[in-house]
């Protein structure tokens, strides 16, 4: 049995890490643009871009690593199904129980694995990632600034670049809406922009433009003001707050959750949100196990050695098991279920974002069970 374990095992292994390498690098593709126009772009510097690359993969192991575990199982039992090697073990007496149980309990340990990724190591790479966001922003404010859309934070300023190449910028449109008075306008064919991060500003120099200046008999008007070089000054202080970064709740881990959670019931807050995301964390951990569990009899049931259709079936099967989950989530946070005639069901936390789980476990040892018998 040992041999045959040792023969399971190095089949799956080499399954996974195909499809963890192939799904991380997938959704890795569009994040490495955005970060690959940081650089060639905005001039941020490589050693800030590669830390928000390595604080990206934590996160996105969250998703890799149960869809990587039922793609590797389905790979590994339809290889061992179409060669008739199942059939064979089966004839020598060996139950598929005792085949999948080194299987099983792989899928147990990448539950584990992933419990401690999704509470302890992506909350607090998302929470530095935001620090060394706040870090480019001070430094290379133009990482901040995006062309072609509507840019807010800036004191009172709302600002629209068009173009954006380094510290260079064409065609800027600056508007500073004020309360019961006209917006006033700053347009300016070009201009650029430089960090003064000890005063936590950043200057902002314009070239051939108009100005909009308020009038000195009449501040409810303005005049314009053609300008050759115009010079301003925008405060960073409430983009870049220097005080420390407040986590948001996927930032936190279950301890500190729960420590916010008495906060809320101390000060008569409604807490579900908290909750859910204790058990989002909970049970996106345990799908491994669950997916793993269901992906042998599928594997079985394949009959197909082919990586393509191994791959199909684990994305189908994934896509249905996230979709219910977001739907388990929405539920929960909703704290109620219509279900018809203006009849609706309360659902706890526990109960909405717990019930794909449940429900996959359920189709998933039926499978099995119903392959072992045959």
């Amino acid at each position: 049995m040992r041999i045959l374990r040792d023969y399971i095992l190095k089949e799956f292994s080499h399954a996974f890490l195909l499809s963890i390498v192939v799904f991380t690098f997938i959704l890795l593709v569009g994040n490495i643009i955005k970060l690959a126009d940081l650089v060639i772009n905005k001039g941020v510097d490589i050693l800030s871009v590669l830390k928000l690359f390595l604080f990206l993969v934590p996160w996105l192991l969250s998703f890799t690593l149960p869809v990587a575990a039922l793609t590797a199982v389905i790979l590994t039992f339809g290889r061992l199904s179409s060669d008739g090697e199942l059939t064979a073990m089966k004839a020598n007496g060996i139950s598929l129980y005792r085949v999948a149980f080194p299987i099983l309990m792989v899928g147990v340990i990448f539950s584990f694995a992933s419990f401690f990724i999704n509470d302890q190591i992506s909350p607090n790479a998302s929470y530095l990632s935001r620090k060394v966001v706040k870090e480019i922003g001070i430094r290379r404010p133009t990482a901040y600034l995006e062309e072609g859309t509507f840019i807010r934070g800036f004191e009172n300023y709302v600002i629209f670049i068009y173009e954006i190449k380094g510290n260079k910028l064409k065609n800027i449109r600056i508007y500073q809406p004020q309360e019961g008075k006209p917006t006033r306008t700053i347009v300016a064919e070009s201009g650029e922009i430089n960090s003064i991060p000890e005063k936590n500003t950043i200057e902002l120099r314009l070239f051939n433009g108009t100005s909009e200046e308020p009038s000195p008999t009449d501040a409810e008007s303005f005049y314009k003001l053609n300008f050759m070089t115009y010079y301003m000054t925008l405060d960073l202080s409430k983009i870049f707050n220097k005080e420390k970064i407040q986590k948001k709740t996927r930032e936190m881990t279950i301890n500190e959750l729960n420590q916010e959670i008495s906060n809320f019931l101390s000060q008569k807050i409604d807490p579900t949100q908290l909750y859910v995301e204790i058990y989002k964390k909970i049970n996106m951990a345990i799908a491994c196990f669950i997916l793993v569990l269901m992906g042998i009899p599928l594997g079985i049931k394949a009959h197909r050695s082919e990586k393509s259709i191994g791959f199909g079936i684990s994305l189908l099967f994934f896509a249905l098991y996230w979709g219910l989950f977001l739907v388990g989530v929405a539920v929960s946070l909703k704290g109620k279920v219509s279900l018809f005639s203006g009849v609706s069901l309360p659902v706890t936390p526990a109960v909405g974002v717990s019930l794909p789980n449940v429900i996959f476990f359920l189709l998933g040892a039926g499978l099995f069970v119903n392959t072992a018998r045959r």
